[in-house]
């Protein structure tokens, strides 16, 4: 899946929540698909999450 698809898949669903459950409905989904997105990014290995420690 590209990026184009990805992004169209989360607007319909973004539109989809606000439309059918209101404001908390999509503030929910936009939070979530934002934790997924992370966790995604993190389990593929375009985000590092580790910290570092300064000496």
């Amino acid at each position: 899946m590209n990026a184009a698809t990805a992004g169209l898949a989360a607007g319909m669903a973004l539109g989809f929540a606000g439309y059918f459950g209101g404001f908390w409905a999509f503030l929910l989904v936009l939070v979530l698909g934002a934790a997924g997105l992370v966790a995604g990014l993190a389990v593929q290995g375009d985000l590092d999450l580790h910290t570092r420690r300064q000496r």
